[in-house]
């Protein structure tokens, strides 16, 4: 989709270069554009916004007459080529089975991002929530994402002045998952992505689990020497119950029998869950 802003330019480059705007006819003639010129002087002439797909056409016709056609026909191929591959991820909000090359996925954030009002031509937002941004380096980063999702006490709302963000945000938690039910986990219904590193995640976890488990009072917790995991128990309002590791050769291993015979001295009901480990720097072992 080329961006509409750049319609004209075009056009004022295809009035230099002579081309005569017939007012009678409009729309109707894009259909004939790829083969028929008329149809696009026709479009250009009105002052009526065409729909995308048809101002394309009359785009790619008015860079023929400036470039080679066949040149402009192979770069719209080209292009093209990169559209089917983002058609198909908004069309089946799935991960794609061959990942995106980096021009194909620069080319989807940069039409997601000037969908966002914060970069709207002319826009100066000075609104509470608008998004931005006063270093160009820092908007580059961000491929100018500024604005944000959710809307307040929502996360997950749609955010109306960044429609570009809200869909990035969409199709992110349908392709995760898909991912999560192509790993294994067939009966989750609904996920959402957001920024979150360890400490947070857990608690947001054992927050959850507590819904299930209401009288539980207790984590056991094979101990392991990252500061993350020991607050997120204590912030969620668990107590943990640290278990120490044994000795085995050059690693250091989780001591079952202990965690069996703390779960049976406190009582199953009184434990929230045995956070265990599955990756972790040496020389402790993964659970």
């Amino acid at each position: 989709m080329l961006s509409r802003c750049l319609s004209q330019p075009l056009v004022e480059v295809a009035r230099a270069l002579g081309v005569q705007y017939r007012s009678s006819l409009r729309s109707e003639a894009l259909g004939a554009a790829e083969t028929d010129i008329s149809g696009v002087e026709a479009a250009a002439q009105s002052t009526e916004r065409l729909p995308a797909a048809a101002e394309n056409k009359v785009l790619l016709m008015l860079a023929r007459t400036i470039v080679s056609p066949s040149y402009i026909r192979q770069g719209s191929q080209a292009r093209r080529t990169h559209e089917h591959l983002i058609r198909l991820l908004i069309e089946k909000g799935k991960c794609p089975e061959d990942g995106w090359d980096d021009s194909t996925i620069e080319l989807f954030l940069h039409e997601l991002a000037i969908m966002d009002s914060n970069n709207f031509l002319g826009n100066c937002g000075v609104g509470e929530r608008e998004g931005r941004v006063a270093s160009n380096l820092v908007a580059r980063r961000h491929y100018r994402f500024m604005h944000g999702i959710g809307r307040s006490g929502d996360i997950a709302a749609i955010q109306p002045k960044a429609a570009g963000s809200s869909l990035l945000n969409k199709i992110t938690n349908s392709v995760v998952l898909d991912i999560l039910r192509a790993a294994g986990v067939r009966t989750v219904s609904s996920c959402f992505v957001v920024p979150m590193a360890t400490g947070m995640s857990l608690t947001l976890c054992f927050l959850a689990l507590r819904h299930r488990r209401p009288k539980a009072k207790f984590i056991i917790w094979p101990r392991i020497d990252q500061k993350s995991c020991f607050k997120s128990m204590i912030t969620a309002g668990f107590e943990p119950v640290v278990i120490e590791n044994l000795l085995e050769g050059d690693e250091l291993r989780t001591d079952l029998q202990t965690v069996e015979s703390k779960i049976q001295q406190l009582g199953a009901k009184n434990i929230l869950c045995v956070h265990s480990t599955t990756s972790c720097f040496a020389p402790r072992a993964p659970d």
